[in-house]
């Protein structure tokens, strides 16, 4: 850490400090000293920067000053997630006893170490997405060198996972999980630095943590187990390395409070479509291509759950689709059932209004973090449970009647709760008031005590008065003696014996009596003890809440599935989506298909133009689609891939039919964008992400194309789009359904070579030199894209719309020809190729754009030409230099 020397002349708190804080170094102290939180030394410097608060300095005994930067205990949620979300991790270290008490040196220690991909505080996590700790290890056995264990776990539910990839998939993975932290071994981490959209912090750990044997034992030892074969995940080897270590630092930062991760469950990727990074880009799944939040994407459309995991649950189905035809029809019949009977869905949906955040709150009650208004929050969950399976009752649909079988209604725990906490709980236990008056005959007596106080006093006075015979005897209060009786000198002969004096002022004499000093303890140390009771009582409490944690677990999961199916139901109501025929086929046929965003997003009145697809590998496996730019054309690519998407999540889709054969994998390659960072261009970028496509599609993938090769030369693009097309055709591996959007009008020319080319336009209609987007698609080919047009619309002067025009008409006299291919018959296509562009017009000088390279023949023509004299030549001179003339041009001499 760079600080000071802390062994000469230092102050027993800071010697304590030093001697926590080198068992954290690599994180930020939040050390408590009463009631503050302060930091010392690097670590003040940090958070004075990260925090914007005022970095100040604190005497050390006759050690130098230290640097030093704080704020109040109750600040704690405020700041906190300021440092997590700056990169760092931090340890909260707490007062293990009562100052009061301390002989010495308060007793302090770390309670928890916060950290970007481990946190429990509310103000952390986002209710409505999971948040992942991960774990990576690059495999060195022989043979397996290209295999990577990755492990993934979400703290505040208990969700663990474990799985092994090629590390060229590993991108793809960090994409669908979405890990907040990745924890990888020193040496390794560069290795992980450089991929591409990734957005968490990267943690390396020691050597030692990766290794199989430490591993394999931290899990064995966690899970009480002898193996790991109940699992069905002993063969994960390398997998099992990463698991082993995320068990390892979670274990760490939450001193082994652990209890809610009960299993760990193995990630099979073959079990869902494969989206890669830039196909979840495309489409807007979670996240919009630009800006922030939620607003354009699909899951905004989607999600209408009511509880915070469901909408967890829909967001993991989004960029998780299933791949299997079973487990999609299962889906969809409970989405169905829900669908029509909308009575007995807006009846779930007011039970599920509600139930709290049930898989984080049996987290928060198994690991000792559970408020009583989390309690509280818990039980009036499991309330709406025998409601829940009452409507579900009669319920048909093997789905739903299978769900609701399965719920627990954990009366015990409901019963338990509500005896031992009052109907409103505050927020914290520090103030009293949580357990309900009767629940404990001490707690009773001791609130009696404290509340009846003032009344006992004045009823004392008035009995001792009588007693004494002293009308003015007073019972009074002060910090320095406690509760006394003050008798005037005039009343001093009347003083009972009983009564001890305690202190003599100029009028008065003050006394106590052992009844007096006896109801003063009681009193003075009634509020003390209920607060330290209503915690043991609270405690007690939450540990027999914690032994229901398995029932609470199943009944977070099935209510989440509830709430998601409802969710889907809902949507599909209120858009008029349409149930698809998912089947094992590859043919893909949508009628009347609307994008589900876009057409939310229109402005009042202004309707979708639904469109028709049809895609076959065996017919119409590649459809070329041109038209004008604003036409629409990447609104159909999407709308595609996105009713495919939510067809195999399970829902259904924004169409009038759909008939959607299973689809293994999406590519899209739509819009282009440099990788400055990478040193990559925005063509670089674009033959990437194409290479991807070509290396891993199959006849089962659905792939996505918009304006390939448009970020290099006319004739470079053209070229790398036809071959492009040419070889999805012609390779039987990779043979998948392909939409291809495009502004090369010559590619319609395919559809004239390969038999499952097909070529749809968009159409478009001009009306008095406008140009109107009608916004379908039809069969046939664009013959121009209307881009001086659009340019107009875009407000470009008059000057350069004319002179655009003038360039476009000479460009398209001029033609080229594509031979070969091995389906092209020995004939050529002929295609556009630019030639010289014209002067403008008053015989300005223009350069050439097109220009090609002069022949250096010509020119020594030319020259010669120029050179020669005709006034001076004789006719036999003239004879001979038209013979050398011919003879350069390469004619007979």
């Amino acid at each position: 850490m760079g600080r000071k020397k802390k062994d000469t002349g230092q102050t027993p708190l800071m010697r304590q400090y030093y001697k926590i804080k080198d068992r954290h170094p690599n994180a930020i102290l939040l050390f408590r000293m009463g009631d503050f939180y302060e930091t010392f030394d690097e670590d003040a410097h940090t958070v004075s920067r990260v925090l914007g608060i005022t970095l100040t300095k604190r005497a050390n005994g006759q050690a130098a000053d230290v640097p030093l930067a704080g704020f109040p205990h109750h600040a704690l949620d405020n700041y906190l997630p300021k440092l997590v979300r700056a990169g760092y991790r931090v340890a909260i270290c707490e007062q293990l006893e009562d100052p009061k008490y301390a002989r010495k040196v308060v007793k302090r220690d770390v309670v928890e170490v916060v950290t970007p991909g481990v946190a429990f505080h509310d103000q952390l996590v986002n209710p409505r997405q999971a948040h992942y700790l991960a774990a990576v290890h690059f495999g060195r056995e022989r043979g397996r060198e290209d295999v990577v264990g990755f492990a993934f776990i979400d703290a505040t539910t208990g969700e663990f996972s474990v799985t092994e990839v090629e590390a060229a998939h590993l991108e793809s993975l960090f994409e669908t999980i979405g890990p907040a932290e990745v924890l990888v071994e020193k040496g390794f981490q560069k290795r992980l630095q450089g991929v591409r959209g990734a957005s968490f912090v990267l943690t390396p750990l020691e050597d030692w943590v990766f290794g199989f044997d430490f591993a394999y034992e931290t899990l064995l030892r966690h899970f009480k187990t002898h193996s790991l074969k109940g699992f069905g995940v002993d063969d994960l080897r390398t997998g099992l390395v990463a698991a082993g270590a995320a068990l390892h630092y979670l274990g760490e930062t939450q001193k082994g409070r652990l209890p809610h991760i009960r299993r760990i469950t193995r990630y099979a990727g073959d079990d869902y479509m494969a989206l890669d990074p830039q196909t979840k880009r495309n489409l807007e799944l979670v996240a919009p291509l630009q800006g922030e939040g939620r607003e354009g994407t699909l899951v905004h459309i989607l999600d209408e759950t009511l509880t915070a995991m469901g909408a967890r649950l829909l967001r993991k189905w989004l960029v998780r689709p299933l791949r299997s035809v079973e487990q999609i029809q299962r889906r969809l019949d409970a989405v169905e059932a829900l669908f029509k009977a909308p009575r007995l869905r807006e009846n779930l949906r007011e039970e599920l209004r509600q139930v709290g955040d049930l898989e984080r709150l049996a987290a928060k009650v198994c690991t000792g973090r559970a408020t009583p208004r989390d309690l509280h929050l818990l039980k009036l969950t499991l309330r709406q449970v025998p409601s829940l399976k009452t409507l579900l009752a009669d319920e048909r649909c093997p789905t739903l009647r299978k769900l609701a079988e399965g719920l627990t209604l954990c009366q015990d725990v409901v019963d338990r709760i509500e005896a031992a906490l009052v109907d409103d709980p505050p927020a914290t236990l520090k103030d009293g008031g949580v357990i309900r008056t009767g629940y404990h005959e001490e707690l009773d007596e001791l609130r009696r005590i404290a509340s009846s106080g003032k009344d006992w006093v004045a009823r004392m006075q008035k009995q001792e008065a009588e007693r004494t015979g002293i009308p003015s005897l007073k019972v009074g209060f002060n910090k320095v003696f406690g509760y006394y009786l003050e008798i005037t000198n005039a009343h001093k002969d009347k003083v009972p014996d009983d009564y001890i004096r305690k202190q003599t002022l100029v009028n008065a004499e003050r006394y106590i009596t052992p009844a007096l000093k006896e109801y003063e303890e009681k009193i003075l140390t009634a509020e003390e003890k209920i607060v330290n009771l209503e915690a043991e009582l609270f405690n007690a409490l939450r540990l027999a809440v914690a032994e229901a944690t398995p029932d609470l677990q199943r009944n977070a999961t099935l209510l989440a599935l509830l709430d998601c199916f409802c969710a889907l139901a809902e949507v599909a109501e209120r858009y008029d989506y349409t149930r698809p025929d998912v089947h094992e086929g590859t043919d893909l046929d949508l009628e009347d298909a609307r994008h589900p965003v876009v057409e939310r997003t229109l402005p009042a009145g202004e309707p979708f133009i639904p469109n028709s697809i049809r895609l076959d590998p065996a017919s119409e496996q590649i459809l070329i689609i041109t038209g004008p730019n604003m036409a629409g054309k990447s609104v159909v690519l999407r709308q595609v891939g996105l009713i495919v998407l939510l067809a195999q999540i399970g829902s259904f889709v924004p169409a009038r039919r759909a008939r959607v054969g299973i689809v293994d994998r999406i590519f899209t390659r739509v819009g282009a964008s440099d990788n400055l960072a990478a040193g990559e261009s925005t063509f670089l970028v674009e033959m990437n992400e194409t290479a991807n496509i070509l290396n891993n599609a199959t006849p089962r993938s659905l792939i996505l194309l918009d304006e390939v090769g448009r970020g290099t030369s006319t004739f470079d693009g053209l070229s790398i789009a036809w071959a492009l097309v040419e070889y999805l055709h012609e390779n039987p591996h990779v043979a998948a359904r392909t939409l291809f959007a495009t502004h090369y009008h010559e590619l319609n020319e395919l559809a004239d070579r390969y038999p499952r080319v097909r070529n749809f336009r968009i159409q478009v209609q001009e009306h008095e030199g406008k140009v109107i987007f009608l916004r379908k698609l039809v069969p046939g080919g664009a013959d121009h894209s209307y881009g001086i047009e659009v340019a107009r619309m875009a407000g470009l002067p008059e000057p350069v719309i004319r002179r655009a025009k003038e360039i476009l008409h000479h460009l398209e006299s001029q033609h080229l020809v594509i031979e070969g291919g091995e389906r092209s018959g020995g004939d050529g296509v002929a295609v556009r190729r630019p030639a010289p562009v014209p002067a403008v017009e008053g015989g300005a000088f223009q350069m050439s754009l097109f220009a090609p390279e002069p022949d250096p023949k010509l020119l020594e023509l030319r020259d010669r030409l120029l050179a020669l004299d005709p006034n001076r030549l004789t006719p036999i001179e003239a004879l001979l230099q038209l013979a050398e003339l011919k003879r350069l041009a390469g004619g007979d001499a």
